[in-house]
């Protein structure tokens, strides 16, 4: 089995693990692949890594993407992936890791799981865009959990004229809009209001960021719509968010969002279902 191994460098605090983990791997067969930035982290730590670690060129022939971090790790892991069917698999070392399978205590039940197969890929609806700017080419962005408008270094809000399959939805005004996936939906589509969805539905949400409307509220709509956002404020300027990743665009741009043809692939426990994750990341019933 061929693992690209993905992280990022603040992991200080969990190095003796991260080795332990590599290490384990490495025993089982597993051939190890590490992504250059992290591999050379690893290496400025003094990290004893296992012989035949290799830095890892191309995803061509990895088997897995073992992504080692929190969620903004993992989504970083996920946009490297976009486009293929290689399944990502995420060890929390961050905070709360709600789209991660293990944590980081778990390195032994790691290496274990993943040679008996005990595991569960299932594919994510992923978002692409695109805008009538010429100028700015986005064809190579993808959005895993969500696709944000947002106002830019103005207090004044914006108004953003709403376009579901080409017909007139409404025009929100407020701080911004969030286009949401079901997996996206417990990330900044929760933070706003917006409703929780299973990853498993197909479905987006459209959820209002401050709006400035009380009538104005989230709405979840079928995953095979197109929607179509025309952006104006006062300012000369609107941000587009795509999973944190910022694109500065003209007011007056209008964007259109819809459905990738391709998936992302997410790794799962064997046994732990939506409502165990609901439960222990977000604390329900407690």
């Amino acid at each position: 089995m061929d693992l690209a191994i993905f992280g990022n460098k603040y992991q200080d605090a969990y190095l003796s693990s991260i080795w332990r983990l590599m290490r384990n791997t490495h025993r089982c067969g597993m051939r190890l692949h590490v992504e250059p930035l992290f591999l050379d982290y690893l290496r400025s730590r003094n990290v004893e890594l296992p012989r035949g670690v290799e830095p890892l060129e191309a995803l061509g022939g990895v088997d897995a993407v073992l992504s080692i971090g929190g969620d903004g790790t993992f989504l970083k892991a996920a946009h490297w992936v976009a486009g293929t069917k290689v399944p990502v698999m995420g060890v929390n070392a961050g905070n709360l890791g709600y789209l991660t399978a293990f944590d980081i205590g778990e390195v032994d039940t790691v290496t274990s799981e993943l040679l008996r197969g005990k595991y569960v890929i299932e594919p994510r609806t992923t978002l692409c865009l695109s805008t009538d700017d010429p100028y700015l080419d986005t064809s190579s962005l993808c959005a895993l959990n969500e696709v944000a408008i947002l106002r830019k270094d103005t207090s004044s809000m914006i108004s953003m004229r709403t376009l579901v399959n080409g017909g007139e939805l409404t025009t929100y005004k407020g701080d911004g809009l969030i286009i949401s996936t079901p997996t996206g939906s417990t990330a900044y589509n929760m933070s706003a209001g917006g409703p929780i969805l299973d990853p498993a539905t197909a479905c987006l949400a459209l959820s209002p960021v401050s709006p400035h409307s009380l009538s104005m509220r989230p709405l979840v709509i079928p995953d095979t719509a197109v929607v179509t956002v025309t952006t104006l404020t006062r300012a000369n300027t609107f941000q587009v968010s795509i999973d944190g990743y910022a694109v500065v665009c003209n007011c007056g741009t209008t964007v259109t969002v819809k459905k990738s043809p391709t998936p992302i692939m997410v790794v799962r426990r064997s046994g732990h279902d939506f409502a165990s994750t609901l439960r222990k990341k977000l604390n329900w019933g407690v």
